[in-house]
């Protein structure tokens, strides 16, 4: 069978040209080729044209459909045929598309709801000459039209973030929660590397985007820490984010077109859990240290057990120090710094190895001061009688290095934390807390601890004192 009786076509296109296709055969691969159902009825209601796509829809050939005198009789009930015919052909004198959704019978009898488009088809004179119909099952156009529902949903009213990142690592659309998360219009994120968006966690996002293309969607969701770039300055969140490969339906075979990238700021939550463990693990830390510090016969050696305890997961170092007398005596009966005239000296009372880690060992038999240059960290804790935090800042790591040795403290600390230590309304002295630059510096919650901790060491070096008068 020729194409032109297969797809019901005339060879209109004119004689065809040496080495070129027929007008017919170029009409009726295109016709066969189409997605959509298609069919065609002359001014008559005669069908004229039908497609694969059709046959496969109803079963019924371009054999025995083209030809036929509308649907009576075998695409339709009979009793539905007048009406359909109607609602078809009415198009032919009516402007753009009519869309109308109604059930054919298929050839073994079966019954299929479609959902058609239809206009009218111009003559030479301009006149009607007939009416092409497009059809497809109302599931399928159901479910097509829900994709496009969702992916318009997503990308306009979603809560949460949503961003489409394209083979090259690039988003290509965002929507308004991710371009709000970003701190960026939504046109400003598109097109831009992701080490522009985000100052941390760029590595790590990118291998994951990396991997999806290469492998597909990973079974679970992820939880990535970033630093976003913002006007304000750079923010550190938590995202919750799940990634799926997106590919072309069109090619024969999976071809990626990108990574869909959902992602949920969970940054509360998580701190929220992560201060709830830390507080608990701390609360175990005192309870643990009252316990074994009340197992001491020494006062002393129970302040160095407090001390021990409070380093775990809290500093590297620490050190404490006592309020010295004239004559370089830890003093029995210091008075309040804000009722002395004296310099206030200090004199080392225990410290943590300086080498390999180890029990904090009492120090400073010999009783002499501290050479602390004024200003020094630990001697305004005693002059204000409150907590001091200190830090040598973004340096190079022999500048570091300079600062900690310049204020008498290991070589590697970088983070200082001094606390008062004070019992029965007098101030006993200092213990300061020291951090390495692996570290990150003292925050609010971690003086509260500190003030906590070195009230514990501050009855302990009282007790001291008493047993020792």
């Amino acid at each position: 069978m020729s194409a032109s009786r297969r797809s019901g076509t005339t060879d209109e296109l004119g004689p065809d040209e040496p080495g070129e296709p027929g007008g017919s055969d170029l009409l009726a691969a295109l016709l066969d080729g189409m997605d959509a159902a298609l069919c065609a009825f002359d001014a008559d209601g005669v069908v004229t044209h039908w497609n694969r796509e059709a046959e496969r829809i109803l079963g019924w050939s371009a054999a025995e459909a083209v030809g036929r005198p509308g649907f009576a009789g075998w695409a339709v009930r009979s009793a539905d045929a007048e009406e359909v015919q109607a609602r078809l052909m009415s198009a032919t004198h009516a402007p753009g598309r009519q869309v109308h959704e109604f059930a054919l019978v298929t050839k073994d009898g079966g019954r299929v709801l479609v959902r058609t488009q239809s206009a009218a088809v111009p003559g030479p004179d301009g006149k009607p000459a007939g009416v092409y119909c497009a059809f497809s099952e109302v599931h399928a156009q159901i479910d097509l039209e829900r994709s496009i529902a969702l992916s318009e949903a997503l990308f306009e009213k979603a809560s949460w973030g949503v961003v489409l990142v394209d083979a090259d690592l690039r988003p290509a659309v965002v929507n308004a929660h991710a371009a709000r998360a970003l701190g960026l219009r939504r046109s400003a994120v598109l097109g831009r590397p992701l080490g522009e968006l985000l100052a941390q966690g760029v590595e790590e996002l990118e291998a994951t985007l990396t991997h999806v293309l290469a492998e597909g969607a990973p079974p679970a969701p992820a939880e990535m820490w970033v630093t976003v770039r913002t006007a304000e300055g750079e923010r550190r969140r938590c995202w919750r984010s799940g990634f799926v490969r997106l590919a072309s339906p069109l090619a024969e075979e999976p071809v990626p077109l990108g990574v869909g990238w959902l992602f949920q700021d969970v940054t509360e939550a998580r701190q929220g859990e992560q201060e709830a463990a830390l507080l608990r693990f701390r609360t175990n830390q005192l309870h643990r240290a009252a316990r074994a510090a009340a197992e001491c016969e020494d006062p002393a050696e129970a302040a160095t057990v407090h001390l021990d305890f409070a380093l775990a997961g809290f500093a590297d170092h620490a050190l404490v120090d006592r309020v010295a007398d004239a004559g370089g005596e830890a003093a029995t009966e210091p008075s309040r710094p804000t009722e002395s005239t004296e310099p206030v000296r200090l004199v080392r009372f225990a410290a943590t190895p300086a080498g390999a880690p180890g029990p904090s060992r009492l120090a400073g038999a010999a009783g002499l001061p501290l050479r602390y240059a004024d200003g020094h960290p630990a001697l305004q804790c005693v002059q204000r009688a409150g907590t001091v935090r200190a830090d040598a800042g973004s340096v190079p790591p022999e500048r570091a290095r300079e600062w900690a040795l310049h204020r008498q403290w290991p070589p590697d600390a970088v983070h200082a934390l001094c606390t008062v230590l004070r019992s029965r309304g007098r101030t006993l002295g200092v213990v300061t807390f020291l951090r390495g630059a692996s570290r990150s510096r003292f925050e609010r919650s971690d003086a509260a601890y500190a003030e906590d901790v070195a009230g514990r060491i501050a009855v302990a070096l009282d007790l001291a004192d008493l047993a020792r008068g």
